[in-house]
């Protein structure tokens, strides 16, 4: 009978296993809400490993190029960081264990710790409610939201809310909106201002232009909601405790709002989504130990990559796009689920047109900061993990050399023609969308 772990001790096997150092194919010398249940899976015959805790400084002619092409153009090699892995061996690593400036690679880490702690179907539940009576469309007292951390609320839900709420005969609230709990609507925290949107949203008679080109993205025929609020907007602490539930709303599916945080690098997403597993120490920390790399790796300050002093190291960064992947392979998913996929998604790197088709990445950048990570697919190496970070004057010189640097792999790898299997993502993800529903006798 073979034994079992939790999936959080499964998702790496730690750099510290032992594993003896590859022989690169060129060496050369670099110059300068409520977490679900931990899931228990049986080990695989073979568990993923990546290379050891010190490696050797090595990178293959494509990389000893890129370098020397950054060094000429004035940029400083203490400032730029390489790792780039197949299966478990090491191909190239320029400066992989130092930890540095990652901007938006802080998102990857957010996925990871995410997804660990809840799992890709998991939805965040808000829940709407009054303390009144209904009485010929009109419910004498307040309506109660209460907030479930959904980084996703935005117009379309508070119609659909709208609409759920005129469907039970709501169409005049004499009371007040009280807002409790973790509510954000159009990526707003403030519950103040959250709720001003959502109040807006139910009625579709104070609708900005921004709400009525929302509405025009919905299903032809979609009623516009009339809910007016005669009070005010109040912030509570507790709900009130005569409260009678009417409409639960589900967000998305977790898997689908990482996907949407990455595919447009939101940085208000990425703070909502680490402060729902604890705030960003809890993802630094946590990030390090289900990769097994020192927590000096991995330092952040918030969730998204805003500010230099979100430093990971390169090895640190393929380790959580590798972990990503292993973990989603149980839900018949891998990291083409929740990251952009070049060629086929839209969204931030629609400007980057020299990237290469069928490659799964994260970017992310800064004023001095350029970082591109994830999954290169090659015929000779099968996928090639790797992560790129970049810090200089010129954004721009460090993309261009980044794309570059990845034709050249392809050149030499061979370039694929469509993407491979393990790089699909599953087509069933894509019904998955968040939903209301009327809560019957108020439980």
């Amino acid at each position: 009978m073979k034994k079992k772990l939790s999936i959080t001790t499964l998702c790496i096997s730690l750099y510290l296993t032992g594993c003896q150092s590859p022989e690169p194919e060129i060496t050369s010398p670099s110059p300068e809400t409520t977490p679900s249940p931990q899931v228990s899976i049986e080990i695989p015959q073979k568990p993923l490993t990546l290379p050891p805790n010190n490696p050797e400084q090595i990178a293959s002619t494509q990389v000893q190029t890129y370098l020397t092409t950054l060094a000429n153009q004035g940029f400083s090699q203490q400032n730029q960081g390489i790792w780039i892995q197949s299966n478990d061996t090491l191909l190239a690593n320029h400066q992989g264990t130092i930890p540095l400036p990652a901007a938006s690679i802080t998102k990857v880490a957010t996925s990871l710790v995410a997804l660990e702690t809840f799992n890709p179907n998991h939805q965040f539940i808000t829940l709407i409610g009054t303390t009144g009576k209904i009485e010929n469309g009109v419910l004498n007292g307040d309506l109660v939201i209460q907030g479930g951390e959904d980084s996703f609320f935005v117009w379309e839900e508070a119609i659909a809310i709208g609409n759920l709420l005129n469907k039970i005969g709501i169409q005049r609230v004499t009371g007040n909106l009280i807002i409790t709990g973790k509510f954000y609507m159009n990526f707003e925290s403030n519950p103040q201002t959250a709720g001003n949107f959502l109040k807006q949203g139910i009625n579709s008679q104070i609708w900005s232009g921004e709400a009525l080109s929302q509405y025009q993205t919905l299903p032809p025929g979609t009623p516009k909601p009339q809910v007016i609020i005669d009070g005010v907007i109040e912030v509570y602490p507790t709900p009130p405790e005569n409260l009678k539930l009417l409409i639960r709303h589900y967000s998305f599916p977790l898997a689908e709002l990482v996907k949407k945080m990455n595919q447009y690098s939101n940085n208000l997403m990425a703070d909502m989504l680490a402060e729902a597993v604890g705030g960003y120490q809890v993802v630094a920390t946590k990030a390090a130990e289900f990769i097994g790399v020192p927590k000096e790796e991995i330092q952040l300050i918030n969730g998204s990559g805003l500010g230099e002093e979100n430093r990971i190291s390169p090895r640190a960064a393929t380790g959580m796009f590798l972990a990503i992947d292993k973990y989603l392979q149980q839900y018949n998913m891998s990291v083409a689920d929740v990251f952009v996929i070049v060629g086929k998604d839209k969204g931030i790197l629609d400007e980057r047109k020299q990237l290469p088709n069928f490659a799964v990445v994260k970017s992310g950048t800064l004023d001095y900061v350029s970082a591109l990570g994830g999954a290169l697919p090659t015929k000779e190496k099968g996928v090639v993990w790797f992560t790129i970070l970049n810090k200089g004057a010129s954004v721009n010189q460090l993309r261009n050399q980044q794309e570059i640097l990845l034709r050249d792999m392809l050149n030499k790898w061979g370039t694929v023609e469509s993407s491979p299997p393990e790089l699909t993502a599953n087509p069933e993800r894509k019904a998955k969308k968040s939903r209301s529903e009327i809560i019957e006798n108020g439980k």
